[in-house]
């Protein structure tokens, strides 16, 4: 029997996903949990295992095409099984089937490495379709060009009519280097203030991209944004990951300052509980977390990720520093899996390993607020009314001002200052 297997929602709501790279192709024979395709979510990179044994008869999409959610992915031969045969075994192993013989897609509920397959009688009948035979030559309608969609997003931005472009692709699929390359005929003389499409690069929005762009507007759309700026001398602090450092490394243990604001963050936090909160407005309530999850923004290659320290309040610090560089080295290798990224209630952004003293971060909505740390400054400070060289480190605090006042804000930032100026309760915890 044929068996179409549709694209699942392998995340929180996922609604498409963009093809990096297919591990199969036609005619190649498969077993089940062998990775079909490797698929870029808005979150994750995740490999997409086949739900049966059989042959590839079809693969549906280009790398670098979105598949949507529910939509075919792959068609697949399954030997052993014809005719009403293959009915009643849709029946069987999903769902029940209308009396008709066409097939309906698939609700698509799936989580990878517990993968669901297709339901609803994604089968037909074996055919000799998908075979090396000629197709029987008849006379073409008229039809719009078949192209990608990055081919078509591409052509709308330079205003140009698909329909022109030649396509180099499978069964004449207009491709973006179709695009790239395409010469429209000349048709007169062109006006001097018309600009040539070679002076601009197109490249479509990644999903990583596209999540970031939405969440980002969701934020600052639904949370009321405000921001505190501290400064706090840590020079002890310096003094202390010194100490320990090297000891740390002999257990290949990477000590850096993030393990020592994570925990003096978490400790604020159990002072401060409505920063470790969320407002539920459907239901007119507020929601603690009695769990600290402490998000940690990551910058890739790819755009911003936050992966998620579970339960740091019960963690060392170097257990600590042990999770950041995991974390860390799986955004940057794009293996974060949809757990890693679950569950955050309070978020940190450190700039300052790149070079920002301070900013205004935006909160990752619908958590209260997000530390951003800035880099460490070589400054004079007033210590004993004498002016001496210190150690200062920029903290900037954004809250959403409807669950946070700005006395709440101050407090949470001092207690934070009070323990990064003074860490040996961090390090001993």
């Amino acid at each position: 029997m044929r068996y179409i297997f549709n694209f699942p929602d392998i995340g929180e709501g996922l609604e498409e996903g963009t093809i990096l790279e297919w591990y199969v192709k036609k005619g190649q024979e498969v077993k089940t949990g062998d990775n079909l395709v490797q698929m870029e979510t808005d979150k994750v990179v995740a490999d997409i295992p086949s739900p049966k044994d059989g042959t590839i008869v079809a693969l549906f999409g280009e790398v670098g095409e979105v598949a949507i959610v529910g939509e075919p992915l792959v068609e697949i031969e399954i030997e052993g099984v014809h005719g009403e045969d293959a009915q009643e075994e849709a029946k069987k192993e999903y769902a029940p089937e209308p009396e008709e013989e066409d097939f309906e897609e698939e609700e698509a509920a799936a989580v990878v490495g517990t993968m669901e397959t297709a339901g609803k009688g994604a089968v037909m009948a074996a055919s000799d379709e998908g075979s090396e035979k000629e197709p029987e030559k008849e006379a073409k309608p008229e039809r719009k060009a078949l192209a990608t969609p990055v081919a078509r997003a591409m052509a709308k931005e330079m205003d140009i009519d698909i329909n022109e472009v030649k396509g180099t692709g499978p069964s004449g699929r207009v491709t973006k280097a179709d695009i790239e390359n395409f010469k429209p005929a000349k048709k007169g003389k062109v006006k001097k203030h018309e600009i040539p499409t070679d002076e601009f690069t197109y490249e479509p929005l990644s999903q990583i991209r596209k999540t970031i762009s939405r969440n980002m507007l969701n934020s600052k759309q639904s949370a009321a944004h405000m921001t505190v700026f501290e400064e706090v001398e840590i020079s002890e602090l310096i003094n202390i990951r010194s100490r320990y450092k090297t000891s740390f490394a002999d257990e290949d243990v990477k000590l850096t300052y993030l393990p020592f604001i994570v925990k003096a963050v978490v400790h604020a936090l159990k002072h401060h509980r409505q920063i470790n909160s969320q407002m539920d407005l459907e239901n007119d309530r507020m929601i603690f977390n009695n769990r600290y999850n402490i998000g940690i923004a990551v910058d890739t290659a790819e755009g911003l990720v936050v992966p998620v320290i579970k339960d740091a309040d019960q963690l060392s610090i170097k257990e600590i520093a042990q999770q950041i560089t995991e974390l860390a080295d799986k955004a940057n290798s794009r293996k974060l899996s949809m757990d890693d990224m679950k569950g955050g209630t309070f978020t940190i952004t450190n700039y300052g390993s790149i070079g920002g003293i301070f900013a205004t971060p935006v909160i990752n909505y619908p958590q209260a607020g997000i530390l951003g740390v800035g880099r460490i400054v070589k400054k004079p400070i007033i210590k004993d009314d004498a002016v001496v060289p210190g150690n200062v480190l920029a903290l900037s605090l954004s809250v959403d001002h409807r669950i946070v006042d700005g006395g709440e804000a101050s407090r949470f930032v001092n207690k934070i200052m009070e323990y990064l100026s003074d860490p040996i309760a961090l390090i001993m915890d």
